[in-house]
């Protein structure tokens, strides 16, 4: 009978927003957002999202440069936690957390009206400088060029100008962005919850129009293991992650428990050979142990080949073949290696190439090694005729994903086409002013220019485990969560576990 007279109760509606600072999985502040909901005339708590960070400092960065972010970062998170407990907790009561699209609407409202202030002041600002030049002295003829790309101290024209594109200038973060990404997502959650379905359940039927998918398969997940560092300080990586991918007709847990074996056959390889060590050697042995804030090993090499046969030597010592029983994905995060003097790729310690040699580059090392089925970033999202070469060189043997080589989520979707260079597939992240409709449209472009989406952790991970609800509910190809340690990593694994238990 309660159950029966509990169907006429008034739908759940939200009553208020908490927003408060917290943790991420290396340390740094993040986002916490929490929904309460009126629920048969009560308030409840009905769930909370914790957002990951996403750091754009190269790890070589300055002091001052890695502490002018954290500041930023700090009054960014401060900005969304006023945002989410003033003006998002009033705006949003009383609406139902069902309802993702009315509410993602509001938020990107409300999101654009930030920036159009943030542009307001920032005219304001700069008309102030131009009248107090004016007033003062006459500037130099060098002050007014100071702030021009190409008027670099030391930069010679003859060599920049035979070279490359430049670099697109990186996108500016809104401050208090994570409070529209953060409030969606948990709103998400809040209406899985208040429907009593799981989020993935939730997520696919708001891509669907509430139609139920026919058939929901898990994303294949791309599995770190090695992340490939510099041995000494003048030479750069080569390789920023060496990922695992099983087979598709593994279970996830067999594929899971594979990877794992693997791991443990490359712990043991580089294990010191006996007790009479080196003390280099000994050294080295130890920086090659060291676990990631990816969740994975962190080896050196000296050339692109060393990871990929170390790789092959733990599978066959095992009984497994690379291209059968696993395969392999690159993250190459070449932008990481441009020397924008030069014009060209530093692939090694003063060994430059120039983006059409990168392409023949690669084209060899799929040659040479065919288990290799997906290369993520082999070039610069700039460079967009070798990424249409090196499309048609490599596009029937494996994927050409962009990953930093796209754009943010919120700068992809121009006149219903999606902006990256020619590729297979793009790496998603839920990050910043992302909101759960965005990812839905996106997603939905993608399918149907036949691209694949792939879901991928941010640097700075959280333990909460949405992303992998997401990556379900919207039908992802692969998922890219790091390695198989650290708790924050480990986490989203065994959410994907659960989920293949109830699929």
């Amino acid at each position: 009978k309660a159950n029966y007279i509990c169907k006429f109760s008034k739908a759940p509606v939200i009553c208020k927003l908490v927003g408060r600072k917290v943790l991420d999985g290396v340390g740094q502040p993040t986002l916490e957002v929490e929904i309460y909901c009126t629920v048969k005339n009560y308030e409840k708590r009905i769930c909370s999202t914790v957002m990951s960070s996403h750091s754009q400092i190269p790890e070589n960065a300055s002091p001052d440069t890695t502490e002018a972010d954290e500041k930023e970062r700090n009054d960014s998170v401060n900005t969304a936690v006023e945002w989410v407990n003033e003006s998002l907790n009033t705006m949003l009561r009383d609406l139902k957390p069902t309802d993702q699209c009315k509410v993602d609407e509001m938020l990107g409202e409300y999101f654009t009206k930030k920036v159009e202030e943030k542009k307001e002041i920032q005219k304001e600002e700069e008309e102030a400088e131009a009248t107090l030049a004016l007033t003062s002295c006459t500037p130099s003829a060098t002050e007014l060029t100071g702030k021009k790309k190409a008027a670099k101290p030391g930069k010679k024209v003859a060599v920049a100008e035979r070279t490359i594109p430049p670099a697109e200038p990186v996108e500016s973060v809104l401050c208090g962005s994570l409070a529209i990404g953060g409030t969606s997502l948990a709103i998400a959650k809040a209406g899985a919850s208040v429907s009593r379905i799981p989020l993935y359940l939730h997520i696919a039927l708001l891509k669907h129009d509430q139609d139920s998918p026919e058939e929901m398969t898990l994303p294949l997940p791309m599995v770190t293991l090695l992340s490939c560092e510099k041995m000494s300080p003048a030479k750069l990586k080569l390789v920023k992650e060496v990922m695992l991918i099983p087979p598709v007709q593994l279970s996830l847990k067999q594929g899971i428990e594979r990877v794992l074996d693997i791991q443990k056959e490359m712990m043991r390889l580089l294990e010191p050979p006996g007790k009479v060590w080196l003390f280099l050697f000994y050294f080295q042995l130890q920086a090659l142990k060291r676990i990631s804030h990816l969740g994975c090993l962190i080896t050196g090499c000296d050339n692109l080949e060393q990871p990929l046969l170390l790789m092959q030597t733990a599978c066959n010592n095992i009984g497994l073949e690379l291209g059968t029983d696993v395969y392999l994905a690159i993250n190459c995060a070449a932008h990481e290696l441009m020397d924008y003097v030069k014009g060209k790729y530093e692939i090694l310690s003063g060994t430059f190439k120039s983006p059409d040699e990168m392409v023949d580059i690669y084209v060899e090392l799929i040659n040479k090694f065919p288990f290799i089925i997906a290369l993520i970033d082999p070039l610069r999202k700039e460079d967009r005729q070798q990424w249409s070469n090196i499309c048609r060189a490599l596009g029937s043997k494996c994927y050409l994903i962009a990953e930093d080589a796209a754009t943010y989520i919120s700068k992809l979707k121009i006149d219903q086409n999606i902006n990256i260079p020619m590729c297979s597939g793009v790496v998603l992240k839920y990050i910043n002013q992302t909101k759960v409709s965005d990812l839905i449209e996106l997603t939905g472009l993608l399918d149907g220019q036949r691209h694949i989406t792939i879901l991928g952790s941010p640097d700075g991970e959280s333990s909460d485990d949405s992303l992998v609800d997401l990556a379900v509910g919207l039908g992802a190809r692969f998922i890219k969560l790091g390695g198989l340690s650290r708790g924050e990593r480990v986490t989203k694994y065994n959410r994907l576990l659960a989920i293949e238990e109830e699929l």
